[in-house]
């Protein structure tokens, strides 16, 4: 994201440095949500939020040095598509076939957890030359689930890791006609590319 140049610093060329600091610092950073605005449950202890829109402007902008992970299962990405950008499917949390339990509180098959997953971010970034230290944004369905993939990397020394809030799916609605329904925000939502054809290269597991 791009922000236009300040007339103030054009107009006024003797400006001091303190003063040229001072309008500078006003600006906003270019990739952050205010975590008030944030959902408990969608809040990393890293504060990096983004949404779709501009996980996707972000992406555009830093291409392979900006790490864009999909976190859903390999189900969702198969059944629901994967956005065209993602550079990897790396699976938070996956269904385990046949021994899948019933979660009864949400209405669903139960998923267990990837016990390869920070060892399969690790080896992404190795791969694209990356570090800890490099931006990487993660997203799952609505930015519950990555939020928790965020708190495990965190743990595992990755510092810049951005949670997509509204997520490839998004919100449901709480009223109207579509209640019940993710169609408020999310990547598809929004309109942002994305498709059924998986590329084999992004949602092969690495090792």
């Amino acid at each position: 994201m791009k922000f236009p140049a300040l007339p103030l610093l054009r107009r006024r060329p003797r400006l001091t440095m303190l003063a040229t600091l001072l309008v500078l610092s006003a600006v906003p950073a270019a990739w952050a949500i205010e975590a008030d605005k944030v959902p408990e449950a969608k809040k990393t202890p890293l504060g990096l939020y983004l949404t779709a829109k501009e996980a996707a402007a972000m992406k555009a902008e830093g291409g392979a040095a900006v790490a864009f992970v999909d976190v859903r299962s390999r189900a969702e990405a198969t059944f629901l598509g994967m956005a065209t950008a993602a550079d990897a499917l790396i699976p938070y949390q996956d269904f385990s076939g046949d021994s899948a339990g019933w979660d009864e509180k949400n209405s669903t098959f139960s998923m267990e957890g990837n016990l390869d997953f920070v060892k399969q971010m690790e080896a992404l970034l190795k791969s694209r030359q990356l570090g800890k230290d490099s931006p990487v944004i993660v997203m799952c369905r609505s930015g519950a689930r990555s939020a928790t993939s965020v708190t495990l990397l965190a743990k595992y020394g990755f510092t810049k890791v951005y949670n997509v809030v509204d997520g490839y799916e998004g919100d449901v609605a709480r009223s109207g006609p579509q209640a019940g329904q993710r169609v408020v925000n999310g990547w598809r939502v929004e309109g942002l590319p994305w498709s059924y054809k998986l590329d084999p290269k992004k949602v092969k597991l690495l090792e």
